[in-house]
């Protein structure tokens, strides 16, 4: 795993973020583990509100997209966490074209869930081609909200 940390300064608002390349399925853990460490960090260091769910939403799709691009993409994989605007960007690049298959819900199904658990937890999904391989960002708040939008 290589690790590449940065705090850049956009528009006058703070922007934290990180970066990993991922080349063996070992390294699933490792990608969760480090997105856990990043949010950890952005709360303790930088005084970001980070929630206990948000936490757990972003290790979780990070986990899933890890997965995906360690089981269905050959070569490594890149992960960035970014945080700007109370909200953590996750994207994951992989070497293979073949954008993912985005089936629907399907209680009957075994496996292959992985996608559509990260489209309900995200607050927005999107799948890029890219000259080599594809990206995948998702965007997740990091302060639970009220239904009327507040934060709590």
């Amino acid at each position: 795993m290589e690790l590449v940390t940065g705090v850049a300064e956009r528009s006058a608002t703070e922007v934290v973020s990180v970066s990993a390349l991922f080349e063996g399925s070992e390294d699933i853990a490792a990608a969760r583990g480090l997105a856990g460490a990043f949010l950890t960090d952005a709360q303790a260091v930088h005084g970001l509100p980070v929630s206990r769910r948000a936490s757990d939403v972003v290790e979780l799709v990070v986990s899933e997209l890890v997965t995906n691009a360690r089981k269905y993409a050959p070569g490594p994989c890149l992960l960035t966490l970014e945080i700007a605007g109370g909200a953590v960007e996750v994207t994951v690049w992989d070497s293979s074209p073949t954008l993912p298959v985005l089936l629907g819900p399907d209680p009957t199904r075994i496996g292959r869930h992985g996608l559509e658990i990260v489209m309900a937890l995200a607050e927005s999904f999107s799948l890029h081609r890219e000259p080599v391989g594809k990206r995948i960002v998702t965007t997740i708040a990091l302060a639970d909200t009220t239904e009327e939008g507040r934060a709590l």
